[in-house]
C-alpha cells in the first residue's frame, strides 16, 4: 500500500488556517468626506440597488483622487459619460450605479464634488454677445446647490380633461446616449461645404438625418412616460405609447414633448448675471453642464 493518501493530504491541507491580510498602515491617510450633499430628487426615481439611501437625504462627498482627475482628461471617456460615472461612484459611494441617477441630481452631485475637491468658488468665463469680449467671473457653488435643491419635478401633465400623462426624469445614461445619438446625426451638417459630395446625395443624407432625429425625439419621450391614463383606458405599454405619439394630433404631441423636455432641464445649473467689462452690456449667462471644463476653469457663452 502506498504511503501517499490523497484524501488525508487534502483534508490536512484544507485545515491549515488562512493567514489574515495585514492592515494597511496608511489607512489613516485615506480620503475622508469633505462635505455632505442633499439630492434634489430626495432619493426618488432611483431603481432598487442604484442608491444606498440615508434617513437624512444627506450623502458624504469625497474629493477626487488623482485617478479621477485623469479620467476627466480623457476625451472619449468624457463624451460617452464613462468618466463622469466613474468619478461620481468614486466620490459619492452611496450612489452605487450613477448611470441610473435621475437627471435632476446630475448637476447637484457634480457641483458637490467640485466643492469637495477645489473649494466653494468656481472661476468661469463668459463671452459678451454684443462686443465679443471675454469676461471672467466667480460663481459661488454653495448658492448653486441651494437653488438646485429647490427645484421640483412634475410627475404628470394633463392634456385637456380626458388624458393625464405620467412622467419620470431621464437617467444619466439615457441623457448621455441621447446626446451622443443627436451629436452623430447632427454631424451631417458639416458636409454642407464638402464639394466632393453631390447636391442630390447631400439632400438624401439630410432627409435621412432629419428622420432619425425625429425618431430620437419620440423615443426619448416614450422612455420618460411611465403610463398614460385617458377616458378610453390606461396603458404603460411602450409600444402603445409610441404608436400614440406617432399618430396623435400635433398639438397633443407638442404638449407632451414640452413636458418631457422639462424633465431633461430640471436640475440644470442656474444662470448668473454678468456685466461686460468692455461695453457694459448686461446679460444672463447660463451655467451648463460641460464635464470637459467643469472641473477646471469653466467657459460659458
Amino acid at each position: 500500500m502506498s504511503d501517499f493518501e490523497p484524501s488525508k493530504f487534502s483534508a490536512q491541507s484544507a485545515a491549515q488556517p488562512t493567514q489574515p491580510q495585514p492592515a494597511n498602515p496608511l489607512a489613516s491617510f485615506f480620503r475622508q468626506p469633505k462635505i455632505y450633499v442633499s439630492l434634489p430628487s430626495k432619493g426618488d426615481f432611483y431603481p432598487e440597488g442604484a442608491l444606498k439611501k440615508t434617513s437624512t437625504n444627506e450623502y458624504p462627498v469625497f474629493a477626487m483622487t488623482a485617478r479621477d482627475e485623469l479620467l476627466f482628461k480623457t476625451p472619449d471617456a468624457l463624451m460617452n459619460g464613462v468618466a463622469t460615472k466613474e468619478v461620481i461612484s468614486s466620490c459619492i459611494p452611496n450612489i452605487i450605479d450613477a448611470w441610473q441617477m435621475p437627471s435632476l441630481d446630475v448637476d447637484a452631485v457634480l457641483s458637490a464634488i467640485r466643492i469637495a475637491t477645489y473649494g466653494e468658488e468656481m472661476d468661469v468665463s463668459a463671452r459678451c454677445p454684443k462686443c465679443n469680449t471675454v469676461n471672467d467671473a466667480v460663481v459661488d457653488l454653495r448658492t448653486v446647490l441651494d437653488k438646485l435643491n429647490q427645484v421640483s419635478f412634475d410627475t404628470k401633465v394633463e392634456i385637456g380633461d380626458q388624458m393625464v400623462v405620467f412622467l419620470r426624469p431621464m437617467t444619466y445614461e439615457e441623457i448621455t446616449k441621447t446626446a451622443l445619438k443627436a451629436f452623430e446625426h447632427q454631424r451631417i451638417f458639416t458636409i454642407i461645404n464638402d464639394e466632393s459630395i453631390s447636391e442630390q446625395e447631400k439632400l438624401k443624407m439630410f432627409q435621412e438625418s432629419f428622420i432619425k432625429l425625429t425618431d430620437l425625439t419620440i423615443d426619448t419621450a416614450v422612455r420618460c412616460i411611465t403610463r398614460i391614463e385617458s377616458s378610453a383606458g390606461t396603458t404603460d405599454n411602450p409600444q402603445f405609447i409610441k404608436e400614440f405619439l406617432q399618430k396623435a394630433d400635433k398639438s397633443i404631441f407638442e404638449q407632451i414633448n414640452n413636458a418631457v423636455s422639462k424633465t431633461r432641464e430640471t436640475g440644470n445649473l442656474s444662470t448668473f448675471h454678468s456685466k461686460c467689462q468692455g461695453c457694459s452690456h448686461e446679460w444672463e449667462v447660463e451655467l451648463t453642464m460641460d464635464q470637459s471644463d467643469f472641473f477646471g476653469k469653466g467657459f460659458r457663452t
